[in-house]
């Protein structure tokens, strides 16, 4: 089993990778990428959506949106999201590797790091080709992660966060000789007790990025430092990538 297949990881990490003042930062989020892409109205691919915090509140703006994620409790998290809120959401559980449906959206967005999953990097690739193939002509790709460039700059010192609960979390993370792979040991202590978790995916710069999505089909790629539109450099706290889909050629085809 891959770790992001692990249903028990995601359930016992919820309250420390979903604490509430990151699902209350989904408003803002949502509001620059409105910005940030100009695309106001249509039909939104939340692409590794987790417990929803984003595809909600596209919802909540009128938007038509489908949450796409392989668990199944985050996507009930989701549901329960999409409920309270009173507004209706497409809730699909699938794997990113399979899930495409044609020319059906018009923004797709994968954000909070939720790419390069996958050893082989064609997996990865494939990810891209699914939603080059589900964008409508002209339609945007949003993505969302930490660079190699901000790992790189603020090095592999061990961080340690508070909870409310009495929970503390220890992040410990390392990556490979040529600095192409991360994996990020947790360790949660609470009531006198300790569980350790693990992650692990490709860590990619700004150019390889960039690379990526256009050998994937996409016509243009621009990057960011974050949801923002700050520049992307050095000193990015992010790397946002927005990527535009051709009118009249299918993604993921080279032109002739």
């Amino acid at each position: 089993m891959e770790w992001f297949e692990d249903e028990g990881l995601w359930r016992e990490l919820y309250p420390y990778v979903f604490p509430a003042e990151r699902v209350a930062a989904a408003e803002g989020q949502v509001t620059q990428i409105v910005a940030l892409t100009g695309v106001a109205s249509g039909a939104v691919l939340d692409l590794c959506c987790g417990p929803g915090r984003h595809a909600v509140e596209f919802a909540r703006r009128g938007f038509s949106v489908t949450g796409v994620d392989r668990s199944g409790f985050l996507l009930e998290r989701a549901r329960e999201s999409a409920e309270a809120a009173d507004v209706a959401v497409e809730w699909v559980r699938d794997d990113m590797r399979e899930f495409a449906r044609p020319g059906a959206f018009d923004l797709a967005c994968n954000l909070f790091t939720s790419f390069g999953y996958f050893a082989r990097e064609e997996d990865n690739l494939r990810v891209l080709r699914n939603v080059g193939e589900s964008l409508r002509d002209g339609g945007t790709f949003v993505m969302d992660m930490v660079g190699r460039e901000r790992m790189e700059r603020q090095g592999m010192e061990p961080r340690e966060t508070r909870f409310a609960d009495g929970a503390v979390l220890a992040q410990q993370p390392h990556v490979n000789a040529d600095w192409t792979r991360l994996e990020n040991e947790w360790t949660v202590v609470k009531g006198g007790r300790s569980r350790g978790y693990r992650f692990e995916h490709y860590l990619y710069s700004g150019p390889g990025l960039e690379e990526r999505l256009l050998k994937s089909g996409f016509a243009s790629v621009r990057l960011y430092g974050d949801l923002g539109g700050s520049p992307y450099g050095p000193e990015a706290r992010r790397l946002v990538a927005v990527a535009r889909k051709a009118h009249g050629r299918p993604s993921g085809r080279p032109a002739s």
